[in-house]
């Protein structure tokens, strides 16, 4: 009564006293989509040719189980079982259940996630921007034409597009940008699939494909195969990383039906549509170009024609890589601005909205520390890229580090926490069992990852044409 009386209408307030949730099973399984089917998927013919036709399916497919098995577990974890009050991010369902020193390791892993994976979405959309112009330089001049482009314009025009998005107030108000970045992704990938399944049936030329994947003594050393090997499991378990979302996803839900029902069904169309896309494309195209897959057959010009179609294609991962960059960055923009207002509530530069009338759209508020912030936090991760413009293939070293805590063993202590399993129980044994079998795969893949950077910082000549 008392908020009727300060004119607020309470019909539009949930029922922890926050603006009406209007998220449904769609707009969520677009953020997840969106999260999980990145451009990677068009390096999966690489990944498989490095392990072969038996181990890389079996590896995709595994991964995918895994991950939707932990997803569930974590969907319950939304609401307290006592109490029913909401854990509005991830860390806040670490601090109910496990609390201590687990909070902070769960934040640095899973925002040390964030501003990685947003560097290297900026180096990613850039070469793809830089590629249809590459793509049409091919075609009027000819496939062995010297057509380098630099992709630090791109990277400029991408951040600028960044620091504008950047100004929707909240992941609530994302998703209609997520359900194009979806829709781009499910693009990219079928034109990925279907270049590739043409190639396959042109049949001009021989592929050499095996079950073991590259051939030792014919592609590789013996000692690149195992590494090789070791950062393709890497490239994998970032491709399957979207657990670092999952709780403000499900933040976004309508409250009926239950969150963690509606998250529950999410998780398995988020995965299972993944892992069909990513075995399509790897098996696919690992057919298509053998064991001399290209690490991205679309920007690496696994094809030239027809170019107009390799053109949509990268304007396609571009325009996802625009909008899985907001949704990271967004759970990362909360963050920060909601611990500045808890530790500065009378700062006015951190908490006025400021009205501002705009034109077919009405009142817009504005907030002087989220216009500063997140412009300068754009400007600073496009900086790195072009500083570093080997960091995206730090993505699979990160993804190493934040899929076992993020994807695995978090989801796991909380479930054992809330059911109060008993010690050496046979679920205890089980679970235990597959979260240290699971911490050993993210160790090789992260000796793999390093491996594959410094051999990366010893070849880079920075500011050279690419």
């Amino acid at each position: 009564m008392a908020m009727m009386g300060m004119g607020i209408d309470t019909k539009n307030l949930d029922d922890d006293g926050r603006e009406r949730r209007t998220g449904t099973m769609m707009t969520a399984s677009a953020h997840v989509i969106t999260t999980v089917i990145g451009s990677g998927v068009l390096s999966l013919a690489w990944v498989i040719a490095q392990l072969g036709w038996a181990a890389g399916p079996a590896a995709l497919v595994l991964f995918s189980v895994i991950t939707w098995f932990t997803s569930t577990l974590l969907a319950d974890c939304y609401r307290s079982p006592v109490t029913g009050n909401r854990n509005y991010t991830y860390m806040d369902v670490v601090r109910a259940n496990l609390g201590g020193v687990k909070i902070k390791l769960c934040g640095i892993a899973q925002y040390g996630c964030f501003i990685g994976a947003t560097i290297g979405f900026t180096i990613t959309a850039s070469l793809s921007m830089a590629a249809v112009k590459r793509s049409n330089c091919f075609h009027m001049n000819g496939h062995h034409a010297q057509c380098k482009v630099s992709n630090v314009p791109f990277m400029i025009i991408f951040a600028c597009i960044q620091i504008v998005l950047s100004q929707i107030p909240n992941i609530h108000k994302l998703s209609w940008l997520s359900i194009v970045a979806a829709l781009m992704s499910f693009s990219y990938s079928l034109i990925g699939i279907g270049l590739s399944a043409a190639k396959v049936a042109e049949g001009s030329h021989e592929v050499r494909t095996s079950w073991r994947g590259v051939e030792v003594g014919v592609d590789v050393t013996e000692t690149e195969k195992v590494w090789r090997i070791f950062q393709a499991i890497g490239d994998i378990a970032f491709a399957y990383t979207f657990a670092p979302v999952l709780v403000e996803v499900q933040d976004t839900l309508k409250s009926s039906p239950p969150e963690n029902k509606v998250m529950k069904r999410v998780s398995f169309i988020g995965v299972s549509t993944t892992a069909m896309f990513y075995v399509l494309c790897g098996c696919i195209g690992y057919a298509a170009f053998g064991n001399d897959a290209p690490g991205n057959f679309l920007t690496g010009f696994g094809f030239y024609e027809p170019f107009w179609l390799i053109d949509f294609a990268n304007v396609c991962i571009a325009l996802h890589l625009i909008g899985v960059y907001q949704l990271l960055s967004q759970i990362l923009f909360a963050f920060v601005e909601n611990f500045c207002r808890n530790h500065w509530p009378e700062n006015k530069f951190i908490a006025k909205e400021r009205a501002v009338n705009v034109p077919l759209h009405g009142k817009y508020y504005i907030n002087l520390f989220r216009l500063v912030w997140r412009s300068v936090y754009v400007i600073a991760t496009t900086v790195v890229a072009m500083i570093f413009p080997f960091f995206n293939d730090f993505l699979g070293l990160i993804g190493a580090f934040s899929y076992w805590p993020l994807s695995v063993y978090f989801p796991i202590e909380i479930y054992i926490s809330q059911s109060k399993i008993p010690k050496f129980s046979f679920t205890w044994t089980w679970l235990k069992i597959l979260s240290y079998a699971c911490l050993v795969v993210s160790i090789v893949a992260a000796v793999g990852s390093v491996q594959g950077l410094a051999a990366d910082v010893k070849t880079y000549k920075p500011f050279k044409s690419r």
